[in-house]
């Protein structure tokens, strides 16, 4: 493990000093380099995450597809949303316009009296193992992520954006990232302000994220995959999260003759959660994945990264009010 976290740190120092700060002088970010290198490590991070799924996600699929991919126009979208956010244009979005204001945030409430609250703290001696406390903030953050996806699909205004991600008819790889960019921004900011609250370091905040979005990408993979009676229960696997994109199951509940926003299987990486506040669906079956208006209504979500955006934003009037229209 120290010989990964030290070719790691001198990779990233090297990628810093040859590419990204000369970049941040041109461009005038002389005073932001401590930013600039951390943005180094959040690129290295893409960089290796892309590899994996190219070299041990892609094949995977490709030995035990669950379906023939058929629509390529819509996986080289998929691909699209990838880039801006493994490759760092996201987080620069992040960097410019959010960070600053998160930063006088913060800094206000310090000079208010209100402190950082220190996870760790609650078990002294415990998580003095980094390991240990890694695992105890994976948990952590899971259980946030339960909750948020949950509340994208409760609120109409917030599934109106997330139904997006629903949309893709045929789940790859690279389908994790299928994100309507203001829906992404809404969990970034939680991310960061929890993180900020429960004093979680940097690099294992980076560790967290990285992790997660990895194993995200391997969740939605076209990969005919269940890991058995027990192992469902552990881990999230591709088929689990495949039913929480099933048509009229994964986005839906029944109550009674009317069907409401609701649905199954919101573990990101732990099932325990939908098992604990009883969504879990261990049926072993590999269903067709999509939104039932878009299958039965024919509602158009879009082709392209461009088209996909706008009619998110326009559905979101439509949940706010603000237009009649779809």
């Amino acid at each position: 493990m120290d010989t990964l976290i030290d070719l790691f740190a001198n990779t990233q120092a090297a990628l810093y000093e040859s590419v990204m700060q000369p970049i941040a002088f041109v461009l005038g970010m002389g005073s932001r380099l401590e930013d600039v290198f951390n943005g180094t490590g959040w690129l290295l991070v893409g960089l290796i995450q892309i590899a994996v799924m190219v070299v041990v996600i892609g094949p995977l699929q490709r030995w035990r597809p669950v379906e023939s991919l058929t629509d390529q126009k819509a996986i080289r979208a998929d691909v699209i949303y990838t880039l801006i956010h493994r490759l760092g244009l996201f987080r620069v979005v992040l960097f410019l316009l959010v960070d600053p204001v998160l930063d006088t945030l913060m800094g206000e409430l310090r000079v208010q009296g209100v402190g950082t609250f220190h996870l760790e703290d609650l078990w002294p001696g415990v998580t003095d193992v980094p390991l240990t406390s890694f695992l105890i903030y994976l948990v952590v953050f899971d259980f946030v992520n339960y909750w948020l996806h949950r509340a994208q699909h409760h609120w109409n205004w917030w599934w109106a954006l997330h139904a997006l991600h629903h949309s893709q008819r045929q789940m790859t790889q690279w389908t994790d990232n299928r994100n309507h960019l203001l829906d992404d921004l809404i969990g970034a900011i939680i991310w960061v302000l929890i993180a900020q609250f429960i004093g979680i370091a940097p690099t294992q905040f980076v560790a967290v994220v990285a992790i997660t979005q990895l194993f995200e990408n391997f969740q939605h993979a076209n990969l005919r995959v269940s890991f058995g009676q027990w192992g469902e229960r552990l881990w999230v696997s591709p088929r689990f999260h495949r039913l929480h994109h099933a048509i009229g199951l994964g986005h839906e509940t029944a109550q009674g003759a009317k069907v409401v926003l609701g649905g199954h299987n919101f573990g990101v990486l732990l099932p325990w959660w939908d098992i604990l506040f009883g969504t879990a669906n261990f049926d072993l079956r590999f269903e067709a994945t999509g939104i039932r208006d878009q299958v039965e209504q024919g509602v158009d979500y879009g082709e392209g990264f461009w088209s996909q955006q706008r009619l998110g934003i326009k559905r979101l009037m439509c949940a706010l009010g603000f237009s009649s229209t779809r």
